[in-house]
This record gives structure tokens, sequence and C-alpha cells, in this order.
């Protein structure tokens, strides 16, 4: 699946993300962002665009109604951050901790995320339109009730996921592991999964499988 990559300029300055609180309003953009250390700030309403952002620390951050377009974020921490209610495009987590972070009821297009650790990650209630999720632990993480649209999980550990009110129609999981998954036999018509996790599945409605 292509999916579109963020629009950043060339040549940007270099900033702190503690320049936001001198903005008029909470936003940043057409800039560079690196070793910052924001954590266990409470900010509503940010708006980043435009940005290449590596090796920062927002975990313990509230960060709810955030609006992110076009930024790359490579090795930050977002751990138990709050970016609840968020408009997310055309945006890249690469190398990323997101540990417990909350994505709940947000919007998501075009959006990466790679190499990253999405544990225990609540996604529920969210819209996501083209996602990669590439070589990335989704262990105990949340899409309960949410809404998929080429959606693609590659090289994932997705092992206790809930994926309970979720259509899995058209989504591929053969290559990813998991030894459980919380899903309904309605919601996985359609998905596409190798022979081991049929046999897995197989066991949700009781059947033997001999061969």
């Amino acid at each position: 699946m292509k999916i579109d990559s963020p629009k950043i300029p060339n040549d940007l300055p270099t900033m702190n993300f503690q320049d936001i609180f001198y903005q008029e309003d909470p936003e940043l953009e057409m800039c560079l962002i690196h070793d910052s250390f924001f954590s266990n700030e409470v900010l509503h309403r940010v708006r980043l665009s435009k940005m290449s952002i590596k090796n920062c620390n927002f975990n313990n951050t509230n960060f709810s109604n955030i609006d992110i377009t076009d930024v790359i974020f490579e090795n930050c921490d977002f751990s138990k951050t709050n970016l609840s209610s968020s408009s997310i495009h055309r945006v890249v987590f690469k190398n990323c901790k997101l540990l417990g972070l909350d994505f709940t009821e947000s919007r998501f297009g075009n959006v990466e995320f790679y190499n990253s650790l999405l544990n225990l990650a609540a996604f529920g209630n969210s819209k996501l339109e083209k996602v990669k999720f590439l070589d990335t632990s989704l262990v105990s993480s949340d899409f309960y009730d949410c809404i998929f649209k080429n959606v693609e999980f590659s090289l994932c550990n997705i092992n206790s996921a809930n994926f309970e009110k979720t259509s899995l129609k058209g989504i591929d999981i053969s290559n990813s592991t998991f030894e459980s998954l919380t899903v309904s036999l309605a919601d996985l018509k359609g998905c596409k999964v190798n022979s081991y996790q049929a046999i897995q599945f197989a066991s949700l409605v009781s059947l033997v499988v001999t061969d």
C-alpha cells in the first residue's frame, strides 16, 4: 500500500519545543526540533506542521485535541502521553516509544509507525485510513470500535490486542504474530491470515483441524 509522505521543506531553522509557549497560539511549524524535553506538561489544541522532530521526550504530557500534519517523529518518547481526539495526517513515527499512549477518538490519514513500541496504546473509537504499522510492537493495544480503511500490519507483534467491534475485513495480519487476540468471529470475516493463524482462530469455535 502506498501512502502519502510528510511534506517537509528543506533548510528549516532549529527551534526548541519549549518555544511553543512564546507563540500567540500553541503551534509550531516549518522547523527542526532536536533533543527537547517536554514532559508532564498540559497543552491543549496544539498544532504542529511541516516539521522534523528527533530525540525528544514528551512522556506523560496532555496534548489532547492536537493537530499534526506533515511531521516526522524519530527516536521520540511519548509514553503515557494523551493525544486523544487528535487529527494526524501525513505523519511518520520512526523508532518511537509510545507505551500506553492515548489515541482514543482520533483521526489518522497517511500515517506510518515504523520500528516503534505501541504496547498498551489505546486507539478506541478512532478512524484509521491509509495507516501502516511496520515492524512495530502492539502488545495489548486497544482498537475497540475503530474504523479501518486500508490499514496494514506488517511484521508486527499484535499479541493480546483488542479488536472488539472493529471489522478486520481486508486487513492482512498474515506476517504478524500473536498468541491470542480479542476479536469476534463476525469481525474476522475477510481478514487475511496464514495457515497457522487459521488454526488459532478455529479454536474459537472449537473446530478440530486434523491436517
